[in-house]
């Protein structure tokens, strides 16, 4: 997916803090602002002395530069600080919206940037620390880098309506994956996968993520934070095994013991899947 080419340095600035928690900002802003007010203040007078015209210039300029800065960049941390705080409750209202959703036709009213925020805040709900790439260009495509410890894993976003995603897609992620020690890497759409695309897919660590399904991860993930995961249904069960499916990829559950936190000692359905995948389900 594209994005608009940033076109200053000042840009540049409020897009990276845009990108940490707001308060991280408005902590930047109070830090620079103290730090370049004492870099700013002027010398007590000395008298040069030969070869020292060009230090005391450097310095005279340097100065000039930290008085200009230190109103400058405290204000692109605060704007980036707001936009980080706006698309922090976008992203909240986006998740609400999607959880009461009895549809993926609800995903298709979206633009395919708050798609993509929608995507993120579905893995940032899974425990997954997530970063926006801008996708496209030298960076094959992906849209967002998941992390969690030290295994990283890459998404591309597909808010595609009229047509199903091909093995293409599949096909090149699973490239830059491999190209960029990638641990596992998911191909998440709005709409429906090809037949191909499913079977490329089968059996490698690249997890196809559809319209319902990622409705079900989100409700999952929101379900889990409320108290609990949600029992299975019938229809949510792997036929003749018994075992539940991972409401997020499909696949067959087994049985885990929780170790920390609240509920430790008491299990639950995990996804066979796990790490890549943390869909989990209560036991009835």
């Amino acid at each position: 997916m594209g994005r608009r080419k940033r076109t200053s340095a000042g840009d540049d600035v409020m897009a990276l803090v845009a990108l940490l928690p707001w308060w991280a900002g408005v902590g930047m802003a109070v830090l620079s602002y103290l730090l370049l007010h004492a870099l700013a203040q002027p010398d007590p007078p000395v008298p040069l002395q030969p070869g020292q015209v060009g230090a005391f210039a450097l310095r005279t300029m340097f100065k000039s530069v930290a008085l200009v800065g230190q109103y400058v960049l405290p204000v692109l941390c605060l704007v980036g600080a707001l936009v980080s705080f706006l698309k922090r409750r976008k992203r909240a209202g986006l998740v609400a919206d999607a959880g009461q959703a009895q549809r993926a036709d609800a995903l298709d009213g979206m633009s395919w940037h708050e798609f993509e925020m929608l995507v993120g805040e579905a893995f940032r709900l899974q425990g997954f620390a997530v970063t926006e790439t801008g996708g496209g260009g030298a960076d094959g495509g992906v849209d967002l880098v998941l992390g969690r410890g030290s295994e990283k894993f890459l998404v591309q976003c597909k808010q595609w309506k009229a047509y199903k995603v091909g093995v293409e897609v599949v096909r090149e992620l699973y490239g830059v994956m491999a190209a960029r020690g990638a641990a596992g890497g998911f191909v998440v759409t709005s709409g429906r996968f090809t037949e191909d695309a499913k079977a490329f897919a089968d059996g490698r660590n690249v997890k196809l993520v559809d319209g319902p399904r990622l409705l079900g991860l989100i409700k999952q993930a929101r379900q889990s934070l409320a108290g609990g995961s949600k029992p299975a249904a019938v229809a949510d069960v792997v036929p003749g095994s018994g075992q539940p499916k991972c409401p997020l990829c499909q696949s067959a559950m087994v049985k885990r013991t929780a170790r920390k936190g609240a509920n430790a000692g008491a299990q639950f359905w995990g996804c066979n899947g796990y790490p890549t995948c943390r869909g989990t389900r209560q036991i009835s």
